[in-house]
């Protein structure tokens, strides 16, 4: 299945603002100025469907994208929906030390509460995988995580590395998803992969 439309449908500062939480939604989670934008736009063939920020840490709302699947393969015309949520970057933004903790309060409630929540795509710089931060974010999914629930690493900037060091971050991440939006590498495995755990296709 492949994405054909997507829209932005709201944003949200807290989990009792979210939209109803009536289709299965995927989380992309990073750090800021991790290519997060630049992913959802290219997952979605959207050039300007998510916005950087030039403030890394700058946006703190939650927000919510409508995406629409097709199925290829199929005779029929076979549409299938899902949300994108694009949570708020960590580890750079320049706010008050009150507001830091509401906003980091409203996002580990959000993941950790969210009922319809079925994938977490903890997005990590492929130049920096071993940083504290990220390993606390996983340890912090894997805690969290549900038995219905799905966490991808997807590593961005590969093109930044050289063979030598992509081969080496693949042999050490075997289920990683290595990501490259300037070449275009790796959003499809991403795509499909979404796809096949929320539609089985």
């Amino acid at each position: 299945m492949r994405i054909i439309d997507a829209k932005f449908a709201t944003s949200a500062s807290n989990l009792t603002e979210c939209p109803n939480p009536d289709i299965a939604e995927i989380a992309f989670i990073g750090r800021s100025n991790v290519g997060k934008s630049s992913l959802l736009n290219s997952l979605t063939k959207r050039k300007s469907l998510a916005k950087s920020s030039s403030t890394p840490g700058k946006t703190q709302l939650i927000n919510f994208f409508d995406v629409t699947f097709k199925d290829d393969r199929s005779q029929e015309l076979e549409y299938r929906y899902a949300r994108f949520v694009d949570l708020p970057g960590f580890g750079y933004a320049k706010v008050s030390k009150s507001l830091k903790k509401d906003w980091n309060k409203n996002l580990t409630e959000f993941l950790e509460k969210r009922p319809n929540l079925q994938i977490f795509v903890h997005l990590i710089d492929s130049r920096h995988s071993q940083l504290d931060i990220d390993k606390s974010v996983d340890e912090f999914l894997n805690y969290i995580k549900r038995g219905d629930q799905l966490i991808i690493n997807a590593f961005t900037k590969t093109d930044k590395l050289t063979q030598s060091e992509l081969q080496k971050l693949k042999t050490k991440y075997p289920q990683g998803i290595f990501i490259s939006n300037l070449k275009n590498r790796g959003i499809d495995h991403l795509e499909s992969s979404l796809s096949e755990y929320l539609f089985g296709k």
